[in-house]
């Protein structure tokens, strides 16, 4: 570590935006603490998509991959561990571990993640990044034309529904309970073949992960090989709120187009700041935090 444990910046999760903006700042000869639960949203995908270069590899791999290249600046150091808590001081930010050690830097990353809550549904967490997917970007090829259903309702159902029907006619929205939609987007629905099905899930029948089909309460049942769905979420750490920045009405912190969040000195990448989840996003908002975070240390002391 370097002296008593100040860095230039703290960086909060060392996955992909935490990674991206480690090796910016790496590159910058910025001293930086790189801090990881080792505790990743997709540690259940089998593969990753859509990130040019990487596509099809394990999410494991490519985060191997970059820390492994991230190790190669000397001025970037990692520790394995849980932070708890951080809060401002008179010349920056302290963060604390569940250890009890403190470390200070002058610019904090949270790049810190989202946890999914899982819905009372048997079966969905088992699934959850294998077949039972969020992101039609990042899985939904590897299904196409097959029997897919999404869960979803009113507006953004229709949405949702519309972008997984590019990619299989063979699509049934499932609203688990009454449906929301319009007379209208019921007839915009039907008119491209997408069945509606209103009743309450049970459970999802699966093989080590792989679902077969959706039980329903009323004793029916539908056959399918995946199921797009985006469940609620809450931030994977309570250091943003600690902290003081602001959340979105959706619950990501509100960065601006520079990852600065309300509050200066604190920056933030990755799922915890956008609905846009993927590598690639996040690698790129990594990437933009890092270029950012240096140039202000550099104003400061240029």
């Amino acid at each position: 570590m370097s002296d008593r444990g100040s860095f230039d910046v703290i960086i909060i999760g060392g996955s992909y935006a935490g990674l991206s903006a480690a090796m910016s700042l790496g590159r910058s000869l910025r001293n930086v603490l790189v801090i990881d639960s080792g505790n990743p949203c997709n540690k259940q995908t089998p593969h990753s998509h859509n990130f040019i270069t990487h596509d099809g590899e394990t999410p494991a791999a490519i985060a191997a991959k970059a820390r492994a290249q991230v190790q190669n600046y000397e001025t970037v150091k990692f520790l394995s561990g849980f932070a708890i808590n951080g809060r401002r001081v008179a010349d920056g930010f302290e963060v604390e571990m569940q250890t009890g050690e403190i470390f200070h830097a002058k610019k904090l990353l949270l790049a810190t993640g989202v946890t999914d809550i899982m819905p009372t549904i048997s079966g969905f967490k088992e699934c959850w990044g294998i077949s039972v997917l969020h992101c039609p970007y990042c899985h939904g090829y590897e299904v196409k034309q097959q029997n897919i259903a999404v869960i979803a309702n009113g507006d953004a159902g229709l949405e949702y529904a519309a972008l997984i029907r590019n990619l299989t006619p063979r699509l049934t929205v499932l609203t688990n309970g009454p449906g929301l939609f319009s007379e209208e987007q019921v007839e915009k629905l039907k008119s491209h073949r997408i069945h509606i099905m209103e009743a309450e899930i049970s459970a999802l029948e699966h093989t080590d992960g792989k679902v077969r089909s959706v039980l329903f309460k009323d004793n029916t049942q539908l056959e399918i090989t995946a199921l797009f769905a985006k469940p609620a979420f809450t931030q994977q750490s309570g250091i943003p709120q600690a902290l003081g920045c602001t959340l979105t009405e959706h619950g990501h912190i509100d960065v601006d187009a520079m990852q600065q969040t309300s509050v200066h000195g604190v920056y933030a990448a990755g799922d915890n700041t956008t609905m846009l989840r993927s590598v690639a996003a996040a690698v790129a908002a990594g990437n933009k935090a890092g270029a950012v975070i240096n140039r202000e240390l550099v104003q400061e002391s240029f």
